[in-house]
């Protein structure tokens, strides 16, 4: 058996049940060799997609997310992806074709290595024929384990030589469980003498949103989440939804009026504070994590606790008494009737050709199934669709802006939409993202995926037209001419629709009757005279 055979088959071994990639001469066995073993392959038109798809397959399923890219310039293309991927600690293996120490003249030698490091990921090897077997398995145990994004070289010269190691044995590779974190009497007693607590949830959190939610119960405790964990808490009367930037009026009141604030995996940055704003100055802040580089990383905290969310947790609800906390029957029917975005009155900005972006948004969630999956791309609009598009769980919402890369939002739909075809997949882009990735639109065509693309057109870069538009700066270079996105999906075979006002829904309405064989894609040209709420908090003092 050649090393790229035993590469391949040793992936599926160790748990890759589906591959994503773009296939050249130095990865095309490998490939051919997963493939093989049983784990589909979904061909993407560009590296830096396949790469953002396997991301968002791997945040949505919980499994382990795998490209495969030629070498140079298939692992240049694909970069993007991956330093989203390893900004987000997504456990993902992406699977480069290397020249090999010989090939120095060769036109695609790069330091594939160097390029790995210098974007987050963990740089790894297959060293020799021998090794293969080992190597491989070791790199997918630093991406599942460490939650790590690897890239794993495969030089040519080794991928041709036969391989003696074997296969038998391998299995997936399985998360190990995280320790309970020291200082849960201490934990306890700032919960115990809370009278306004506040637990925000992110991405270390959403495999233990029941627990947070127990102790949450038990201390009176009001929940949200960063945008990453969104969903977690759907559901639950004592959630406000979706803290920092996004969070609506009442969110950002009761989160600021916190006595006691727990950010249980989650990141006090800038996006999840709005830039430390959100949190009262008298406020005792908590802090637990599994990574140590986490703990007080963007702001000091009061306590700091190294453990695994959901363990803690468990730890800590035995050494509480019930206390009700932030909840009583006035706050209830505070948040059941003022959280929701949808329930912030607004005047309609629509004009005779263009939509308000919040009426169009309150329009699709109306429309769309509540059972949905909706990945969001980066951009000004990107809090429409983030605030006011429920989702039914943490799996239902797939936001890729760990590098807030605008681009990568019709890939995670993708992505998405081939982890949980059991849900409506909604693509919410903007109309440089949706022309910046506008080649992968085949690729959901190919694949017959019921995708709802939703392109919020504003005609141009929109967060730099309303960052230095009020400071008299010509525009020209962030603005461009109207395109009909809309002929242009048609075009991959899509169903094009263009939207101007809440009427011009109606096929939306025809085409989720069934039978979706192929995407629809909407189109709606958007109100551009203000900036969003979200992108002032962003850029307010900056």
């Amino acid at each position: 058996m050649l090393v790229s055979d035993a590469v391949g088959r040793a992936m599926v071994a160790l748990g890759a049940d589906r591959v994503f990639g773009v296939v050249g001469s130095g990865n095309f066995h490998v490939t051919n060799a997963m493939v093989a073993a049983g784990a589909p392959y979904v061909a993407a038109r560009h590296e830096a997609g396949a790469a953002t798809m396997a991301d968002a397959y791997a945040r949505v399923s919980g499994r382990l997310g795998v490209v495969t890219v030629h070498q140079g310039p298939g692992l240049t293309n694909a970069l993007t992806g991956i330093t989203e991927a390893a900004k987000s600690r997504t456990p993902l293996v992406v699977l480069a074709a290397d020249t090999g120490a010989a090939a120095i003249r060769s036109n695609f030698r790069i330091d594939q290595a160097g390029l790995a490091v210098a974007v987050g990921a963990v740089a790894e090897r297959v060293h020799l024929a021998d090794s293969a077997v080992a190597d491989t398995v070791r790199a997918v145990r630093r991406a599942v384990v460490e939650r790590r994004t690897v890239v794993l070289n495969l030089p040519l010269d080794v991928q041709a030589q036969e391989c003696q190691g074997s296969l038998d044995g391998l299995t997936p590779v399985i998360p190990l469980p995280g320790p309970v974190a020291a200082g849960i009497s201490e934990l306890a007693a700032v919960l115990a003498g809370a009278r306004r607590p506040v637990f925000l949830a992110g991405r270390g959190a959403r495999a233990a949103g029941p627990a947070v939610a127990a102790v949450a119960a038990r201390c009176g405790a009001l929940l949200a989440t960063s945008a990453v964990a969104r969903g977690l808490f759907a559901g639950d009367p004592w959630s406000l939804d979706v803290s920092g930037g996004f969070a609506s009026p009442l969110a950002a009141e009761l989160i600021g009026d916190a006595d006691v604030v727990v950010a249980w995996g989650c990141a006090l940055n800038m996006w999840t504070t709005r830039h430390g704003r959100l949190i009262g100055p008298d406020a005792t802040v908590v802090q637990v994590d599994l990574d140590a580089d986490a703990l007080g990383a963007h702001r000091p905290v009061d306590l700091a606790l190294l453990g695994d969310v959901g363990a803690t947790a468990a730890a800590v609800l035995p050494e509480l008494d019930q206390a009700p906390g932030y909840r009583d029957a006035t706050m209830a029917a505070r948040i059941e009737s003022q959280v929701r975005w949808r329930d912030v009155s607004f005047v309609d900005d629509g004009t005779e050709s263009t939509v308000d972006p919040r009426t169009l948004s309150i329009a699709l969630d109306d429309l769309l199934p509540a059972d949905r999956v909706v990945a969001v791309d980066s951009g000004n609009f990107m809090g429409y669709p983030s605030a006011y598009l429920a989702v039914p769980d943490q799996h239902g919402f797939c936001f890729t802006q760990g590098f807030q890369s605008v681009g990568l939002g019709l890939a995670s739909a993708i992505g998405a939409a081939l982890a949980r075809p059991d849900r409506l997949p909604v693509a919410a882009l903007g109309d440089g993202g949706a022309l910046m990735s506008i080649a992968d639109l085949e690729t959901a065509v190919r694949l017959g995926l019921p995708l709802v693309i939703v392109v919020y057109d504003d005609g141009g870069y929109g967060a730099e037209v309303h960052h230095f538009g009020p400071d008299g700066f010509d525009l020209a270079t962030v603005r461009f001419p109207d395109t009909d996105i809309a002929a242009i999906a048609r075009g991959f075979g899509c169903t094009g629709v263009t939207v101007r006002r809440r009427e011009d829904l109606a096929p939306l309405t025809e085409w989720l009757a069934g039978p979706r064989a192929t995407p629809i894609l909407l189109d709606a040209k958007v109100t551009a005279d203000t900036g969003a709420w979200w992108l002032e908090e962003a850029f307010r003092g900056h």
